[in-house]
């Protein structure tokens, strides 16, 4: 345990019947910005709770640099919480806001002073340090709130669904912020969220959670591009599944049969074999749709399939397609890199071609569901 910075060993929490989380093994390194990602009830913020210190696992330690901490009251341990409400003193100045933990601490005043002018300026708010939180917008309100968690240097900043009260623009500029922060002080934050794009935005790594249960640990990328699960795969992003069975084997590649729909080419990276079951995810941006078919040249190393289009959804950078082919609904996107009025457009009811890659589906172990 020495050398880890932060491990939750097998570490267990019920409320009655329900077991919130269920024996997680989990490491994060110093200065890591990690996420725990997963939808409500999953888990991950009773874990940051456990961190903090105002819950107690029923079963598991938790270390912080050695230490365990799992019984430590939460004034005596160096994590700090960062919470979506701010939790910001309305009758006191942005300032004294952000002083009040280190006049808690009695730290000299001089001291007080150069921590408090230093993060203001940091979070670039030195000019609304006299104002009061009622006159700042949610956006200043949420770094007010993170500058008063890192004045006294925690060893591990916990944020809880911190931007969920904002809305879209200021979320996605908050998104930077906190990335420029984190790089600024160094220090380890631990983020909660059930939001992937939040979480793939910022992370290092990334715990994916269902059911009390870590599914997948890993960076971003790798999370997306090569889901570990049928869970992750459809929670990170967007997917289309093919569920069906290895008919038959071809070197670094097989041909799966799905029920009513022709043959797929897959890249067997499992090298399953001849009888097994599996789902295919395949991304919708790894799909093109045509109104002709690929180039002959290409047909022998593509999938290709006869579709329809159902729906069709413009959402400026890209434009979203549902469509039927066989008995399956396929779903996929088609990004605007070009302008595109002078081409000709497709449309509802359109009869179509799907195509995609072998090499751009990626198999997960098949599941019931």
């Amino acid at each position: 345990m020495n050398n880890d910075f932060l491990v939750f060993d097998h570490v267990t929490k019920r409320f009655g019947a329900l077991t919130a989380v269920n024996d997680v093994c989990l490491t994060v390194n110093k200065g890591e910005f990690f996420s725990l990602l997963g939808p409500s009830g999953c888990g991950k913020t009773t874990l940051l709770r456990m961190l903090g210190g105002f819950e107690r696992p029923d079963s598991g330690r938790i270390y912080l640099e050695g230490k365990d901490i799992t019984d430590l009251p939460p004034n005596q341990r160096r994590v700090h919480t960062v919470f979506q409400n701010y939790a910001l003193f309305p009758t006191m100045t942005i300032w004294d806001n952000i002083a009040f933990s280190l006049k808690l601490a009695k730290k000299p005043k001089a001291e007080i002073e150069e921590r408090v002018d230093e993060i203001l300026e940091m979070i670039q708010l030195s000019d609304q340090a006299w104002k009061y939180p009622n006159q700042l917008s949610g956006g200043q309100k949420q770094r007010v709130a993170i500058a008063r968690a890192l004045v006294d240097r925690p060893q591990v900043l916990l944020l809880d669904e911190p931007l969920a009260a904002l809305d879209l623009k200021l979320r996605q500029h908050m998104l930077l912020e906190l990335d420029t922060i984190h790089d600024q002080v160094g220090i380890t934050f631990l983020y909660v969220t059930h939001d992937q794009g939040e979480a793939m935005s910022l992370s290092d790594r990334i715990a994916v959670i269902n059911r009390g249960k870590i599914e997948q640990l890993d960076v971003p990328a790798k999370i997306y591009e090569a889901p570990s699960s049928r869970f992750v795969a459809s929670f990170i992003g967007d997917t289309n599944f093919f569920s069906g069975e290895i008919v038959s084997v071809d070197g670094d590649y097989c041909f799966i049969q799905c029920e009513g729909f022709p043959q797929i080419k897959a890249y067997n990276d499992r090298e399953l074999k001849v009888g097994q079951q599996i789902d295919l995810s395949v991304r919708p941006e790894k799909i093109r749709v045509t109104l002709t078919p690929p180039p002959p040249e290409k047909g022998a190393s593509i999938n290709v399939y006869p579709s329809k289009v159902k729906d069709i959804v413009y959402q400026g950078v890209y434009t979203k397609y549902w469509l039927t082919s066989s008995n399956l609904q396929i779903a996929a996107l088609k990004p605007h890199s070009r302008f595109l009025l002078d081409q000709e457009a497709i449309t509802w009811n359109d009869e179509v071609f799907v195509w995609w890659h072998p090499d751009d589906g990626y198999m997960v172990p098949s599941e019931q569901v």
